[in-house]
């Protein structure tokens, strides 16, 4: 004779086994996503934290690019090419551009004028703007956990931040090429693409911990 209560007690504890094996797993499945998407969400922060570090030193130095080439083109003589100064003149923009113009020569003119001949430098500030974090928990799929309001600030901070990329790639290009009409434009495509970024990193960050 069939036990039945026997076979059902059987099917009964086996069908509870597999539900606290289920239960299990989705519970020890669900840890591992929060405790990814937490390491993700502090290495983005780290991220944009460096990247606005990078960004603000590297506007700090650019921003007397254009200044320090409008104040050598009126000292500069348009004959010559020779640089028309005072003494006090010189220095003072000697102080302001440090390592602008480097002085080879200098002739005196009369009692306080002297016209100086020498070389320039422009140098170039290259912010590195990391997007690794980013990117690899995009890749892992670990930003699919992020709320939508959270995906689509990092989304639009990121192309904003790609936008600035491509237009220091373009002053470094034209740098090279020694093109200093096209360094001064694209110098102020980026002075407009960082201030939104800078404002982008920040409230980014404000906003960051509201990811979890």
């Amino acid at each position: 004779m069939v036990n039945w209560k026997y076979i059902l007690g059987e099917i009964f504890l086996i069908f509870i086994g597999i539900s606290l094996a289920i239960w299990f797993n989705n519970w020890n499945t669900s840890n591992q996503i929060d405790e990814n998407k937490s390491v993700a969400i502090d290495k983005i922060e780290e991220e944009i934290r460096n990247n606005l570090r990078e960004l603000v030193a590297a506007r700090n130095i650019n921003i007397k690019i254009p200044e320090a080439v409008e104040a050598y083109k009126e000292m500069r003589s348009e004959t010559d090419g020779q640089v028309i100064s005072s003494i006090s003149d010189m220095q003072l923009f000697q102080k302001s551009f440090p390592g602008f113009l480097r002085i080879n020569d200098s002739l005196r003119i009369n009692d306080s004028i002297y016209s100086y001949s020498g070389d320039t430098q422009i140098n170039l500030e290259l912010p590195e703007l990391s997007e690794i974090a980013w990117e690899t928990s995009r890749h892992m799929g670990i930003a699919n956990a992020f709320g939508y309001e959270c995906l689509y600030e990092l989304e639009n901070m990121y192309n904003i931040q790609r936008l600035v990329q491509n237009e220091i790639n373009k002053a470094a290009e034209a740098l090279q090429t020694q093109e200093i009409a096209r360094l001064l434009r694209i110098l102020g495509f980026i002075r407009q693409y960082d201030a939104q970024l800078e404002a982008d990193y920040i409230s980014m960050l404000e906003q960051i911990p509201d990811c979890l």
